[in-house]
């Protein structure tokens, strides 16, 4: 790795929007350097977004505004370079990415940089190929974008970046939307196109612990718009910087922590396989000996049903059967977590809850009554839908308006209206922005305003699609603790449609596991991630805590239940 000159450098850099009164990046001094392989971190609002628009060349083309300093890509000031020479640069792959879908079909998007570039059509078509083949989307090709699940669409974008010769590669929350072990192998994949490849990388994600699958080089923290601290990996991992700054650490160290009172090493922290597991042995043993392993109960027997599937299919070709349910029944006041892989039905399942797709076969009976004769909009007045795309949700154009709307459209006004749309504001961190239009939000802010804007309605069941995508530690511990609240208080029934099965432990006490349209298990979530088969079966996997256990050598499932409790 060359040190000698940067690829990508800040010096006393600023950056303030045309439309904002402060500096949203203040007096960045950074150097990447070619090859490095490099992780921002930072609470949501911290400057990440901007960051990556800077370094993409959206600033200044896109994204007018007020720069100071410099910022050199490549060899070139950001200043005198338009996209079309920045993308010879640098690959984006973006946060959202329904946003960089150009293709009408996968085929067609991953080709989009080959047709610009005139490749001869057979040429053309075995490298579509082989792009989709390393990103598993080869059997995809003929599929419309818009069909996809979400981490499908993640991984055309991945794909159609693959083409060019651009030194940098930029990945933008690449694994928001991806299962746990699809995640494991887009870390995988941007290890391989680092180290076989010779690019220099540079990820934007808040799941650190994945992203930590593969070594990091360099890890650079950001907080209100300024570089707090530059470091390798241990160097972060050590102490308690990044809890300080919303930024969870590895849960594996985080128990070894709890059990043991503090670290035993200072370095090799960053990958769970280092730890010397004879140092903490003992200390994990009289742990699990002081502490129950029972686990929770799954709801009170006389708890009235909710939800009732009943040999429920749905075909959105009506050839394939992409739900395939037998039967399930949903108490209130259940908390459920609805886990598997990419593509596994469980976004069509939310779906079909919510009236938004109807059944081809079978039924749904919701507080009794089948959904077969309902509107969607008397559906909603029970099933609430946080949908996966916060995009795809907002209508008006300022938080507080849409965070009002729905209440509004069911003749609620006055005190009351102000009353709750400031609680929702102020418990997911948006009553500051309380008269921002909508589109100056960032993406993870969005997220949070579609939260906010159904949290106020108090429906019988909310169900929520990958809350915590986009979210950094401290606005996932706050969001579900507001809505672990409003479900004890208002004997609500939680569905949560989730990758993090953290979330799925800590917030669930029900897990049902959905592979190829159909239930392989339901059952207490500390059980099916402790059932290896489930756990490959259906794109799992396990957390770091499990592999801590194997190798300490003390039960997985009673550890991870033991450390969430402390």
């Amino acid at each position: 790795m060359s040190q000698s000159q940067p690829i990508i450098s800040f010096k006393d850099f600023s950056f303030k929007y045309k439309t904002q009164q402060e500096a949203t990046l203040k007096h960045l001094d950074l150097d990447l350097f070619p090859g490095e392989k490099v992780l921002i971190l930072g609470p949501s609002g911290s400057g990440k977004t901007t960051l990556v628009k800077c370094i993409n060349g959206l600033i200044p083309n896109q994204d007018k505004g007020m720069i100071s300093g410099k910022c050199v890509i490549n060899g070139k000031e950001i200043n005198h370079t338009s996209i079309f020479q920045r993308g010879n640069d640098v690959g984006t792959v973006l946060q959202d990415s329904d946003a960089q879908f150009v293709g009408l079909s996968v085929g067609e998007d991953i080709a989009f940089y080959l047709e610009n570039k005139n490749v001869p059509l057979h040429d053309m078509q075995a490298k579509v190929t082989k792009a989709a083949e390393v990103v598993g989307l080869d059997s995809f090709l003929s599929s419309l974008p818009f069909d996809l699940s979400g981490g499908q669409k993640q991984r055309t974008s991945i794909a159609g970046i693959l083409h060019g010769n651009a030194p940098i590669l930029l990945f933008d929350e690449p694994l928001a939307a991806l299962n746990p072990s699809m995640s494991e192998s887009i870390v995988d994949l941007i290890d391989r196109l680092n180290h076989q490849e010779h690019k220099t990388v540079v990820i934007v994600e808040h799941r650190f612990e994945e992203v930590l699958h593969k070594e990091i080089d360099k890890i650079v923290l950001l907080n209100e718009g300024q570089i707090v601290k530059i470091g390798k990996p241990d160097d972060f991992l050590k102490d308690d910087i990044l809890e300080k700054y919303g930024i969870r650490n590895p849960l594996y160290l985080d128990a070894l922590r709890k059990v043991s009172g503090n670290l035993k090493q200072d370095h090799d922290l960053w990958n769970v396989d280092l730890i010397n597991p004879s140092d903490y042995q003992s200390d994990f043993q009289k742990f699990l000996n002081n502490r129950s392993s029972q686990p929770d109960k799954l709801t009170q027997k006389d708890a009235k049903g909710i939800i009732d599937v009943a040999d429920l299919r749905y075909s959105y070709d009506g050839q394939h059967q992409v739900i395939n349910m037998v039967h399930l029944h949903i108490k209130r006041g259940e908390k459920i977590s609805i886990i598997g892989k990419n593509g596994s039905g469980k976004s069509t399942f939310a779906k079909l809850l919510t009236g938004i797709l109807r059944p081809t076969t079978g039924d749904i009976l919701e507080l009794g009554k089948s959904i077969k004769h309902q509107t969607i909009q008397q559906i909603g007045q029970q099933m609430a839908y946080i949908m996966q795309d916060p995009n795809k949700m907002i209508v008006k154009d300022t938080v507080e308006d849409e965070v009002g709307l729905a209440l509004q459209l069911r003749g609620i006004s006055g005190r009351e209206l102000g009353d709750r749309v400031a609680e929702a504001l102020n418990v997911t961190d948006l009553y500051a922005m309380r008269h921002w239009p909508v589109n100056a939000l960032s993406y993870g802010q969005k997220k949070r305003l579609t939260v906010a804007s159904l949290l106020v309605l108090n429906p019988a069941c909310l169900i929520m699609d990958e809350p915590t995508a986009g979210q950094d530690f401290e606005h996932y511990q706050r969001m579900m603790a507001f809505v672990d609240h409003v479900i004890q208080q208002k004997q609500m029934t939680l569905i949560v449609i989730t990758h993090d099965m953290q979330l799925a432990l800590e917030h669930t006490n029900r897990a049902i596991v959905i592979d190829q349209g159909a239930v392989i298990a339901d059952d207490d979530p500390f059980k099916v991630l402790n059932d290896k088969w489930i756990v490959r079966q259906a794109g799992l996997r396990q957390t770091s805590i499990y592999r801590l256990a194997e190798r300490i050598g003390v039960n997985g499932e009673n550890l991870a239940r033991a450390s969430i409790n402390v």
